[in-house]
């Protein structure tokens, strides 16, 4: 491990770092902005919500790296453009999160929906107010996996040249290097660390209902 090299490069690894955190987070917002709308929907589908999970689910299989190269020809960017890999992100996520909500959602017990209704909730009221916050440390975990996996798979990005994190292996690989890959390693471990732990201390935070005595 050369120290000495990972102080002369500080600035360029926190610069990656920054847009590895960017290109991880971004995707997740916009992924679970767009799944709680489409996870109700399917949620309330019915019959059809087996047949509408497998077709979302099918999403995830496509592999990231023909996603990066494709992607450009259907949004008319560059393929070094890192909306590429938010576009590309956002739909894994999305394939995730659908699922996880429509769980979550459908964890709720049919106790506690009877009770809203008879309270008088309207449909909108009783989903934002009860549905949706009971169905929390579900969709929370759904967000901790989409969130670890995309702080895996954006390092495939840099074999298209998008810069962050996946860019340190590539150079210590090219310069059979070893101290790059390993600072890449330690610092995408980290981030994923700290990630999954904010999501699970923003979980329990809203749900307080969930905590037990110790």
């Amino acid at each position: 491990m050369n120290f000495d090299w990972l102080w002369r490069e500080s600035d360029m690894i926190f610069d990656l770092f920054v847009r590895h955190l960017w290109l991880s987070a971004v995707p997740v917002a916009i992924g679970l902005a767009l799944a709680l709308p489409l996870g109700w929907l399917v949620h309330r589908s019915g019959v059809w919500r087996g047949p509408l999970l497998n077709l979302v689910g099918l999403l995830f299989t496509i592999p990231s790296l023909a996603l990066f190269v494709l992607l450009p020809w259907f949004l008319g960017t560059q393929i070094l453009d890192p909306i590429n890999v938010v576009v590309a992100l956002t739909i894994y996520v999305l394939a995730l999160l659908v699922r996880t909500v429509s769980d979550g959602l459908g964890s709720v017990p049919r106790e506690t929906l009877q009770a809203a209704n008879a309270m008088g909730y309207r449909p909108l009221s009783r989903l934002l107010t009860v549905e949706l916050p009971l169905a929390i440390p579900v969709i929370a975990g759904g967000l901790r996996v989409a969130l670890v996996s995309n702080i895996s798979i954006v390092s495939v990005a840099a074999l298209v040249g998008t810069r962050q994190l996946g860019s340190l292996f590539t150079q210590g690989l090219q310069l059979q290097f070893l101290t790059p890959i390993i600072a890449g390693i330690v610092l995408s471990v980290a981030l994923a660390a700290a990630l999954d732990a904010l999501v699970l201390f923003l979980s329990r935070k809203l749900t307080p209902w969930e905590r037990r005595p110790a």
